[in-house]
């Protein structure tokens, strides 16, 4: 349920994240307009998907129950569950991207962590605190039993909701400044812009979640998709950074459209950028040895995925700073095709390999649609919107840690002292081959 809920927050969205963005920069007169559009938009949506899906509640809980003992009516609550967060969550992605666009990281983060927090104390709450409180009859014990369903699955979705309310009722202060007033001509122009960002994002969400929709469906051994799962978790150290910088970026990107030298100053951050990837790339495979103990033992069979899947989010990272090409230029018909091309080869290549291979064919499969993203962009990219890449400089420094990482993890098996000894060699030549440029940098 997950899975598919991460396709319709894509759908709910809209583009209107990055939509928001560039007419920011394109309306720089009007700013008010473009937030009252890029909302009152999400908004609109919002209610026809619920109008569209709440008469349908009983089929659409047909379709994604998949355990016959659980009663019906809990798997009804949860795909209400669901809706609710889905929309909820909708409502706040352009007051996170007004946060944003201010430059108020502390603020926005702040209220992500509340929504983490939230989400994981109630999750405590349901499973360890209300329990024990009931088995030890403390204060407050025959309240929570007249109501309290033990191991009940639906607390983990209900977490998520209230923590997502949560997260809205502290966003009300910019949630005010929307005004309910809608320029027409100017939402049809974000629209047009919008709609293909939105099929390029439903593409990276079918790259990131489809593998896991299929796996169950193709595999022999049930056991093979909590394996593939944990060990993903490492890769997801590295994402979480790209995912980071994207976040900051984006808007950066954006507000410099307009400079002369706004090219060279892309090219300038994807350098560093690439460098910055590739540390972390080959810092995480020379610490593997201790990193899968945050995974348990029963999933170490698994590891060999980790060097895939990272490489993999070394291209998405790549790929998210070569995109703006498209989004500057409104051509972002090219986001739909490239991000199209993924998620077709992540379809072809799970279906093809997964009966035979099982999740090494998934991390593959990943590998390749974002490693040919990131390709496409750049290709396409130079021949539109040209912007003055240092292509050697940056193969560079990606071949050199696919080599160190190949080292340390198949020739040196993951040993750890030669793994970060190889790792100090590769961040001192990187430190070494730019330091007068680090320290051009440092006095401004």
């Amino acid at each position: 349920m997950f899975a598919w809920a991460s396709l319709l927050n894509a759908f709910l969205a809209f583009g209107m994240e990055t939509t928001y963005f560039r007419y920011l920069n394109k309306r720089a007169d009007d700013k008010q307009t473009v937030y009252n559009n890029s909302f009152g938009a999400i908004f609109i949506i919002t209610i026809i998907f619920l109008l569209a899906t709440l008469p349908f509640i009983g089929p659409i809980t047909n379709w994604v129950r998949i355990d016959a003992k659980t009663p019906a009516q809990d798997y009804i609550n949860y795909t209400r569950y669901f809706l609710a967060i889905l929309v909820v969550d909708a409502w706040c992605v352009i007051p996170f991207a007004r946060l944003r666009a201010d430059g108020r990281p502390g603020r926005y983060g702040l209220l992500k962590l509340v929504n983490i927090f939230t989400f994981i104390g109630l999750n405590l709450a349901f499973i360890i605190v209300l329990p024990y409180i009931i088995e030890h009859q403390l204060p407050g014990a025959e309240f929570f039993k007249s109501w309290f369903r033990p191991g009940w699955l639906g607390y983990v979705f209900l977490s998520n909701l209230i923590a997502s309310v949560v997260t809205l009722l502290l966003l009300l202060p910019e949630l005010a400044g929307v005004k309910p007033r809608i320029d027409k001509a100017m939402l049809a122009e974000m629209l047009s812009y919008s709609w293909p960002v939105l099929v390029a994002n439903f593409s990276f969400i079918i790259n990131e979640n489809l593998d896991k929709i299929l796996l169950p469906k193709f595999i022999k051994n049930p056991t093979d998709l909590g394996i593939y799962s944990a060990c993903g978790k490492i890769a997801i150290f590295l994402n979480l950074f790209v995912q980071a910088f994207r976040l900051g970026a984006e808007p950066f990107f954006f507000s410099k459209a307009k400079d002369k030298n706004a090219g060279t100053t892309y090219a300038f951050i994807m350098d560093y950028f690439v460098i910055a990837v590739a540390v972390i790339f080959v810092a995480l495979m020379a610490n593997i040895e201790l990193l899968k103990y945050f995974i348990g033992p029963s999933y170490w069979s698994g590891l060999g995925v980790v060097p895939l899947l990272l490489f993999g989010y070394l291209s998405l990272g790549i790929y998210m700073n070569l995109s703006i090409w498209y989004k500057l230029s409104d051509q972002t018909r090219y986001g739909l095709y490239i991000s199209g091309v993924g998620a077709v080869l992540t379809v072809v290549l799970n279906v093809a390999f997964i009966p035979k291979y099982s999740y090494m064919a998934s991390a593959w499969a990943s590998l390749v649609a974002y490693a040919s993203m990131m390709v496409l962009s750049y290709l396409w990219g130079q021949k539109n919107y040209p912007i003055p890449y240092n292509i050697k400089k940056n193969l560079t420094y990606i071949v050199s840690s696919i080599i160190i990482v190949f080292l340390s993890f198949s020739v040196f098996k993951r040993n750890l002292f030669i793994g970060n000894g190889l790792l100090v060699l590769f961040a001192a030549g990187a430190f070494l081959a730019e330091r007068r440029q680090i320290s051009s940098i440092l006095k401004k």
